[in-house]
């Protein structure tokens, strides 16, 4: 079976994350840089990574990469690929992409001699003047950096954060493949107690529970390139067959629950988890954060409180007071925040574990990590 160069995005701080989650689906991850990972694998691969990575932002298949100092450059190199290997004669041909500290920086000028390349390509020894573009979508995507360029098709479409399940949010929600992240990052599991006293529509809770059940992320929605016949017969259908096989539906999960001070946000929490398949497995319940509280030992908390970009400083500030009040003393919990909020340690009341860089929706966060004791080894967690 044929083998591919597969290029697959993150946002920038996550790619540790969907490097762990390739090595796991026992990939050989082959370069790692700048929010970019590569692989080599087949059709079904390029499935598999679709459906089944939880914190990648796309999937995109590397047809080349070459220096463009100029447009003949750009055009020549276009013009070398052997797209009919790759696009009917009827595709549907978008181009998009992005220049940054390049010659070639205006991304619509490069799109149109990119889209004129691969058209000319097409026509090559054929009749026709020109390409209908009435079939399937093979989207075409450049990466040009500092006079270098990455051509691929974009295998996903939609972003991988577009999980199907999340039709209702609040008014700022956590993307989907950071709650993945930040649940990956803290290393929780089905076994240990997990609440989220600001839960809004219950992103980061919903995420936890298909890691704890093994359902695909994926496996709800629709790719553009499940279509793409030079994939191989039935590429797409076997990588959906085996993240069916993987599923654990009726496996038991551990406490998770989720509050608000909204109820119509529980409602929507509510219906989300639903469309996601774990409706059973969350506790969403209207409760204020002043009536939060545990007689438990050794749970999580992980959470995305309000930013300072939606409340002025001083109320945030004393939200971040009373989160700190309400959580330390929780002395064998282990939590972990996203905020982008600066002097959150200083109004929390204590300085983190460890810290990390992410950003969700292009804001820059801190993802704040205080680690609490493991369980004792017989289980026993009180």
């Amino acid at each position: 079976m044929y083998e591919f160069d597969i290029l697959i995005t993150t946002t920038f701080g996550v790619e540790s994350v969907v490097k762990h989650e390739l090595r796991k689906m026992n990939y050989d991850v082959k370069n790692v840089k700048n929010g970019r990972i590569e692989i080599s694998g087949t059709g079904k691969d390029l499935a598999r990574c679709n459906l089944q990575l939880r914190s990648a932002e796309r999937v995109y298949l590397k047809l080349a990469e070459f220096p463009a100092r100029d447009f003949d450059e750009l055009y020549d190199n276009i013009y070398e690929i052997n797209w009919p290997d790759f696009l009917p004669g009827d595709a549907h041909i978008p181009v998009s992409g992005k220049s940054v500290k390049s010659q070639l920086h205006s991304v619509p000028a490069c799109q149109s001699i990119i889209k004129k390349s691969v058209v000319d390509r097409m026509l090559e020894n054929s009749s026709r003047e020109r390409l209908p573009e009435e079939g399937e979508t093979y989207p075409v995507n450049f990466f040009m950096h500092k006079d270098n360029a990455i051509i691929c098709l974009d295998s996903s479409g939609k972003g991988l954060h577009k999980r199907g399940y999340r039709q209702e949010a609040g008014q700022a929600p956590l993307q989907e493949t950071i709650a993945a992240a930040m649940i990956n990052l803290s290393r929780w599991d089905r076994d240990r107690i997990l609440l989220d006293p600001f839960c809004g529509s219950g992103t980061l809770l919903i995420e936890a529970a298909m890691m704890a059940k093994s359902i695909p992320p994926g496996f709800n929605r629709s790719f553009v390139s499940e279509e793409w016949e030079f994939l191989g017969e039935d590429s797409w259908n076997k990588a959906r067959k085996e993240a069916k096989d993987r599923m654990r539906k009726d496996r038991e999960v551990r406490l998770i629950a989720g509050y608000d001070h909204d109820d119509d946000i529980i409602e929507s929490a509510i219906h989300n988890a639903r469309r996601a398949g774990v409706e059973e497995a969350i506790h969403f319940q209207q409760r204020e954060l002043d009536d939060f509280s545990s007689s438990r030992k050794y749970g999580y908390v992980i959470t995305n409180p309000p930013y300072g970009e939606r409340m002025d400083e001083e109320k945030i500030e004393k939200l971040y007071q009373k989160l700190g009040s309400k959580l330390l003393p929780l002395d064998t919990w282990s939590y972990y925040i996203l905020t982008s909020y600066s002097d959150f340690e200083n109004s929390f009341g204590e300085k983190a574990s460890k810290r990390r860089k992410l950003y969700n929706g292009g804001i820059e966060c801190q993802f704040y990590q205080y680690y609490g004791p493991w369980p004792p080894a017989d289980g026993d967690e009180g």
